[in-house]
């Protein structure tokens, strides 16, 4: 017996339409879904980019000048009194009495010298004085004698008068004698070379049978004498720190030669007036040296204890904007706009600077500005890291 054949299922129209519907419903939500995901990126992008647009910029606040700073300048050590010890007459030296490093006292002797040929001129301006005082004395006597027969007319008032011209002729050449006999007994006196002032003899440049010559040379000097009881030292100060070094001020003194030692000494004197080459102001210091610790031509490093300005701030060198107006610092305003600042500079430290005018110590300054950065402009502030410079914002913000 056959079967008669399957027939295939039936679909309905209506559950074809509902799929096409279904269908249709899916792809328009993906359709929509893509376009959404599309802007949003886009969106994104955009916000990315205008983001990374807006230059990233460090801040920090403007410091107060200290009360007082540290200046630290060399110093060049010389002896309170020092004199080279010169011949004033000509001849040999015949004996030293004093090498260096040996104390003297005032008028003590340092050497001898022998002077045969001022010896030789002595004695002959002596007897040359005594020639011309004859001759005065009979000048003298004559001049008396012709005015005692003037008045009995028995000369003429000619006569008379050349008598007294030779009488006045001859004391001027007695007076002239005279002079000359003291200044060779000066020269003999010259013979002894003593110390002019309470010292040590720091030089000696002769030695026994040395021909001396009175005016040599500058270079020619005998002994050298120096008073090492107190010390100067003198000492250039930069232009920008002459105002604030004033007489009275105290610094400490360092020498190499004596290392985690300090010396105290006392600015005396000041020259008033700044060197036109170096634009420096020359300043001298005192320090005592009973001991005889310090030596003279030494160098010193000076500490000087300036007294600080609280007119002025300091801030980093970086912050500096050289522009056609001049020189700006650029300051944050309402938390992300920058305003350009004119400033006055003081004195420049390197890493630092002092700012006389235009900044307060509440200023907001950028301190790695761009090239870029303009007046109004927005940046973004980042948290800076914690080393020197200007005090860094509690905190970072975006705009």
């Amino acid at each position: 017996m056959t079967l008669p054949a399957a027939q295939p299922p039936q679909i309905s129209i209506e559950k074809v339409k509902r799929y096409a519907w279904i269908a249709l419903i899916v792809a328009l939500v993906l359709a929509v879904w893509g376009v959404a995901t599309r802007v949003h990126s886009r969106s994104e992008l955009d916000k990315l980019t205008s983001s990374e647009a807006v230059p990233v910029v460090i801040t920090g606040h403007p410091q107060s000048s200290p009360p007082s700073e540290e200046l630290v300048l060399p110093g060049n050590v010389q002896a309170f009194i020092e004199a080279p010890i010169y011949a004033r007459t000509s001849g040999y030296l015949r004996k030293w009495y004093t090498d260096i490093g040996t104390p003297v006292k005032k008028g003590e002797l340092l050497a001898e010298i022998d002077t045969p040929e001022v010896d030789q001129q002595l004695r002959q301006s002596r007897a040359d004085l005594a020639t011309a005082r004859a001759n005065a004395q009979l000048a003298e006597s004559t001049h008396q004698r012709w005015k005692g027969l003037l008045a009995n007319h028995a000369v003429s008032q000619q006569d008379a008068d050349t008598r007294a011209a030779d009488a006045a002729a001859s004391r001027a050449a007695a007076a002239g004698a005279e002079a000359n006999v003291a200044r060779l007994q000066e020269l003999e006196t010259f013979k002894r070379v003593v110390a002019p002032f309470d010292g040590v003899v720091t030089g000696r440049n002769t030695d026994i049978g040395a021909l001396i010559n009175a005016g040599q040379s500058a270079g020619s000097w005998l002994f050298r004498v120096a008073d090492t009881n107190k010390l100067r030292i003198y000492v250039d100060v930069p232009e920008s720190y002459a105002a604030r070094t004033t007489v009275g001020l105290q610094a400490d003194l360092h020498f190499n030669e004596h290392p985690g030692k300090v010396y105290a000494a006392t600015l005396v004197r000041t020259a008033q007036a700044l060197n036109p080459n170096l634009r420096t102001l020359q300043v001298e210091l005192q320090v005592d040296n009973n001991s005889g610790e310090l030596f003279p031509g030494s160098y010193a490093e000076v500490h000087f204890k300036l007294p600080g300005s609280t007119s002025t701030v300091r801030i980093p060198a970086t912050a500096l904007v050289f522009r056609a107006q001049g020189l700006q610092v650029a300051t944050i305003e309402d938390g992300s706009r920058v305003r350009m600042k004119q400033i006055l500079q003081g004195r420049d430290f390197g890493t630092s600077v002092d700012v006389l005018s235009g900044l307060s110590a509440s200023d907001e300054i950028v301190v790695n500005p761009p090239d870029s950065l303009a007046d109004g402009s927005t940046v973004r502030i980042r948290q800076p890291p914690a080393q020197g410079g200007a005090a860094p914002r509690p905190a970072a913000r975006a705009p």
